[in-house]
C-alpha cells in the first residue's frame, strides 16, 4: 500500500508521537546492551521524523519505507535539517541492502501492518540476513490487548489546522485484526476535499513474535513496556522487542 493520501496528513495527525523522546529512548536501549549502533537502518521510516532525530544524535542512519509519498516528505525533511540521509523505497519483507548493518530500528507498530505471518517471518529473515553478527533488531508492536480493548470497534476524530480526519475501526477477534478506514477532509482555501485510506493491522502474541525471530536466526534478549525499561503488563498497549542476531 502506498499510503499516498495518508502521507499528506501523517505529520499533522502524529504531532503527539514525541519523536525526540523516542530517539533518546532507542539510543538509551542500545547503550543498555552496550551496543555500538554503527550503520543503522530505520525500517518503515514513514515521513522520516525519527530518522532525522536519530541522525541529529550522531547515528549513521538511513531509512526504508514502501511508500514513495512518505519518502518524498522524508527527503524534504532531511534537506530542511541539512542532513544527507539515504532513503530507499522497499517493502519490509523484501528489503535488499547494499551491505550489512549493525542496528535495525522499526518503530510505531509498523510490524502490525504486516497481516500475514509468513510475511512477518520473511521480514525478520531479511533483517537477519543483513544484520552483522551480534547486531540488534529493535522494534515495537501493538498488543492484542490494545487491538481488542483500545482500538476495537472505535471511531476517532481529529481536527487540525490542515485536516479533519475521521478514523473508523472494525475489530476481527478471530484474527486479531483491526480494519482501519481513514477519511481525510483536507482544507484548500475555503473548501475541503475528501480522500480516504483503508488498511488492516494485526496483533501477534509475544510468544509468536519470539518464535518467528528464532526461526529467522535472532534471539529475543529484551521485552519492555513502551518507552520504559519495565516488563510488559497485562494491559500494556505497545511492547518494545529487543532481538540479537545469533
Amino acid at each position: 500500500m502506498s499510503y499516498s493520501s495518508f502521507a499528506s496528513f501523517y505529520d499533522s495527525l502524529t504531532y503527539n508521537v514525541e519523536y525526540e523522546k523516542r530517539a533518546d529512548y532507542l539510543c538509551s536501549l542500545i547503550e543498555r546492551y552496550q551496543h555500538d549502533a554503527g550503520i543503522t537502518l530505520d525500517l518503515a521510516c514513514g515521513t522520516g521524523s525519527l530518522t532525522v532525530a536519530l541522525a541529529k544524535r550522531g547515528l549513521d542512519v538511513y531509512g526504508i519505507d514502501g511508500s514513495p509519498s512518505m519518502l518524498s516528505i522524508a527527503q524534504q525533511k532531511a534537506a530542511e535539517n541539512e542532513l544527507n540521509i539515504l532513503f530507499l523505497c522497499q517493502q519490509m519483507q523484501s528489503i535488499d541492502l547494499y551491505g550489512t548493518v549493525d542496528t535495525v530500528f522499526c518503530s510505531l507498530d509498523s510490524i502490525n501492518h504486516i497481516t500475514n505471518e509468513n510475511d512477518v517471518l520473511k521480514t525478520f529473515e531479511r533483517v537477519s540476513l543483513f544484520l552483522n553478527p551480534d547486531g540488534y533488531f529493535i522494534f515495537d508492536i501493538n498488543t492484542i490487548y490494545k487491538h481488542k480493548h483500545v482500538l476495537g470497534d472505535q471511531v476517532f476524530v481529529y481536527d487540525t489546522d490542515d485536516v479533519y480526519c475521521v478514523w473508523q475501526n472494525r475489530y476481527e477477534e478471530k484474527s486479531n485484526r483491526v480494519g482501519i478506514t481513514l477519511d481525510f477532509f483536507g482544507r484548500e482555501g475555503n473548501a475541503y476535499y475528501r480522500s480516504s485510506e483503508h488498511f488492516y493491522e494485526r496483533a501477534y502474541s509475544t510468544e509468536h513474535i519470539v518464535s518467528l525471530l528464532e526461526k529467522a536466526g535472532m534471539e529475543t534478549v529484551g521485552l519492555f513496556d513502551d518507552l520504559t525499561f519495565d516488563s510488559p503488563k497485562e494491559e500494556t498497549q505497545r511492547i518494545v522487542v529487543v532481538a540479537k542476531k545469533i
